[in-house]
């Protein structure tokens, strides 16, 4: 499904945002460093939900490899935003997800991200296996015919 040349993704979760004054540029709109920080709101909220557990950062957890977000319409101060987050693609090593700023006052995207995660070690300062717990409940919990493994 296609909507204005950006490609629709069925979102089995969504983060509601609140939108902070100090968010607010002085255009009258959301500056566009604080899309990332919403973003990150988005993904934290999936992966609490998602994995059932916290990241140990220490044993393993995932970190940010790439991010790529394309801006398409402007967030004012009073409109009612959601984060929805996909996790499209599991690697041996990595996770991919997809995410999109959805405006629910103007029913349009506001922006998408792609980005990717690496699991990764701070103990032994390296990247590490996917852990399997988290490829199962992944898969479980995204059981469309859009999920790539």
């Amino acid at each position: 499904m296609e909507s204005k040349g950006h490609i629709t993704h069925t979102y089995f979760h969504s983060t509601p945002i609140q939108i902070r004054f100090n968010d607010i540029d002085q255009l009258g709109h959301a500056t566009n460093s604080v899309y990332q920080q919403y973003f990150d709101l988005g993904k934290m909220a999936y992966l609490d939900q998602v994995l059932e557990e916290k990241m140990d950062f220490e044993e393993g957890g995932l970190v940010l490899a790439s991010i790529n977000i394309e801006y398409i319409n402007s967030i004012k101060l009073y409109d009612k935003v959601i984060v929805r987050s996909k996790v499209f693609h599991i690697g041996n090593k990595s996770l991919k997800m997809l995410q999109d700023i959805f405006d629910e006052t103007t029913g349009e995207v506001a922006a998408t991200s792609k980005s990717t995660m690496v699991a990764f070690s701070n103990k032994k300062r390296s990247t590490i296996k996917v852990p399997d717990r988290w490829r199962e409940k992944i898969l479980a919990f995204e059981h469309d015919t859009l999920f790539e493994v």
